[in-house]
Parts: C-alpha cells; structure tokens; sequence
C-alpha cells in the first residue's frame, strides 16, 4: 500500500475526519480527551487513531504519563498538490483567459 493509499483510507472514515478536526481545533489531545467526544469505546478510538498515524496524519508524543496526539498536515497537503491541484489548473487558467478576453475586447 502506498502512502496516498493510507492517506484515502485514513480519510475515507468520518469518524476519523472528526477525530482531525479535533486535532486541527487544539493539537496535542489526549487519547481520553479525544474518547470523550465520541461514543465509541476506547479500543474503537485507538483503531481511527492508529490507522490516522499509519497514514502519518497524527503523530504522538509522551509527556510523562500521558500521550498526545498531534495533526501533522503535511500529508493532506501533498494529497492537494498531487490529486487536486492538477485538476483544478486548467479550469482557473480558463477563466483567466476569459477575463483577459472580456478586458481586451472592452
């Protein structure tokens, strides 16, 4: 499997969009903390979250006794200039096109 591969599965699961959203609110969240606003078991967030840092879109840090989960958004950004961008170019360079048409024939 491919890093886009995990990155599309990491995303494909609301549950775990929220779970970055959560991060993106307030980074470095416990796993406790990220359990309370979900009703799932913990065992279930521990899956989305091992599956979100197989995909490198959490990363963990100790802090004593506790670990904390941190968005890493790099991912999500290649995923845009890969997949996304690309397909988004032609239809803006168009539209520039078409405004400098319109402006030239004022």
């Amino acid at each position: 499997m491919t890093d886009d591969d995990r990155v599309f599965k990491a995303l494909a699961d609301a549950t775990r969009r929220h779970l970055l959203d959560r991060l993106f609110v307030r980074d470095g969240r416990t796993l406790t903390e990220l359990e309370s606003e979900l009703e799932m078991t913990r065992f279930g967030v521990m899956k989305h979250l091992r599956v979100l840092e197989d995909a490198g879109l959490v990363v963990t840090r100790r802090s004593g006794r506790e670990k904390l989960h941190f968005l890493n958004p790099v991912p999500i950004r290649l995923i845009h200039d890969r997949w996304i961008d690309k397909y988004t170019e032609r239809q803006v360079t168009a539209l520039a096109d078409l405004k400098n048409q319109l402006e030239a024939s004022a």
